[in-house]
């Protein structure tokens, strides 16, 4: 029995490790998390907010998935929205999900990131 999603890794080119921190630490503001030594010396990064976390590992011929992608609930979202724009993130609304505000944003080498809060309305 599944008892819950550990976390989600998403593929980045090598040497894309400071623009990863500076989008998923600064932008989105999630805690960059240690990675066991053995698993550092591959590259990389990991980042966690709650109970979500976020890896990023190195992939040699990286291409970006043009439609994969994480949905990550925040609280907030116009406002959260906001903040990823003052910080120089592009944010594209999406209504198409019944039930939910939700936007899409893409890290700095091309992972598609959903965000999504369900509307009380």
């Amino acid at each position: 029995m599944i008892s819950a999603l550990d976390h989600v890794q998403l593929a980045a080119p090598p040497g894309s490790e400071d623009a990863l921190r500076a989008f998923y630490g600064d932008v989105l503001g999630m805690t960059e998390l240690p990675k066991p030594p053995v698993l550092a010396a591959r590259g990389g990064c990991w980042f966690g907010s709650g109970a979500a976390q976020i890896h990023l590992g190195v992939e040699q011929d990286f291409r970006p998935a043009r439609k994969a992608h994480p949905g990550i609930r925040v609280d907030g979202i116009t406002a959260y929205a906001r903040r990823l724009e003052e910080r120089g993130a592009s944010v594209v609304w999406d209504a198409d999900l019944p039930g939910h505000r939700r936007f899409y944003c893409d890290d700095p080498v091309g992972n598609r990131l959903e965000f999504l809060e369900p509307d009380p309305a």
